[in-house]
């Protein structure tokens, strides 16, 4: 189906105004209950389960939307409601240290078990943030919402039934590059906490991942891996190496190249079943030599598990 398959034209708002995401929603929730009457039916459970959501983890996505939802036992429907801002306000993202300016709130509503749906419908309404930022500039500045459901009625969004790795990735994670110094990635593995970084060419192209692993290990002697007792340090010494040469070096000599790579239609137990059972922390995705995303633990968890 269609992304618009799931929109209600009275469901979409225009020039709304509020000082905060809660406000918001809050009035998206009332007029929806006003023009479906299967949302009005469950409209008391639907407001505490989106406001429980966004209780957890704000659903500000980035690139000024915001993707609030709600899985109601009961409710037999799917149904996007869509509310514009007049002027955009400031939200906290997912990850509590960085904030973006909301000027649209796609608000899903759907059966508690149909989490694989409203998975979907997200990751297609992140495809357009992050690639069709033409359509989404005339989403922000539409003047009726006759003009936001002709525009969505338009493009070729398609909700599928298999979870795929596209749909749990993270496209926004930055990408490294081969020429940066030691001192950029530890800066980056700090201020972002993120274990690890894809590398990348001035291309797009994969060429494997920096970890805080190889960054601690850059300096230390190789005969240390083998030793049981190394008291005989004294502080600093090991990492003497790394001090001189941490505003120079670059990674392009100590980068990993081996690393676990899947493409954007990989099967998302096939993707569990590598983390579970090999080990691994974080999957990038990569199709014919690029780059598209990375895929973490708790990727899986919050895009699955407790969607």
């Amino acid at each position: 189906m269609k992304l618009s398959s799931y929109l209600n034209p009275k469901c979409i708002y225009l020039n709304l105004e509020g000082d905060t995401k809660e406000d918001i929603i809050g009035q998206m929730i009332d007029n929806t209950a006003k023009y479906d009457k299967t949302f009005h039916e469950s409209v008391d459970l639907i407001r505490k389960s989106v406001f429980a959501r966004e209780a957890e983890v704000s659903t500000a996505m980035g690139s000024g939307i915001a993707i609030p939802h709600a899985r109601v036992d009961g409710y037999d429907d799917i149904l996007i409601s869509i509310g514009i801002m007049k002027e955009p306000i400031e939200c906290d993202m997912a990850d509590l240290r960085n904030k973006d300016l909301v000027k649209i709130f796609f608000m899903i509503t759907a059966e508690t078990l149909k989490s694989k749906v409203i998975l979907k419908i997200m990751s297609s309404i992140t495809k357009i943030a992050m690639k069709d930022k033409v359509l989404l500039e005339k989403l922000k500045n539409a003047k009726s919402p006759a003009e936001v459901y002709d525009l969505l009625s338009d493009i070729n969004v398609k909700i599928e039934n298999k979870i795929t790795a596209e749909d749990v990735m993270d496209p926004t994670i930055k990408p490294v590059s081969p020429y940066d110094t030691l001192d950029d990635i530890a800066r980056r593995l700090i201020t972002e906490e993120k274990p690890g970084f894809p590398v990348v060419d001035d291309n797009g192209n994969f060429l494997g991942e920096m970890t805080e692993r190889e960054l601690i290990s850059f300096g230390m002697p190789d005969y240390t891996s083998v030793m049981d007792d190394l008291d005989f340090f004294t502080i600093g010494e090991p990492f003497e190496e790394y001090l001189k040469n941490e505003k120079t070096a670059r990674i392009q000599d100590i980068y990993r190249k081996k690393t676990t790579v899947v493409d954007r239609k990989t099967p998302i137990m096939e993707i569990c079943l590598l983390m579970v059972n090999k080990g691994f922390t974080r999957i990038y995705v990569v199709e014919n030599g690029k780059y598209y995303g990375t895929i973490l633990r708790s990727h899986i968890i919050k895009k699955v598990l407790h969607i």
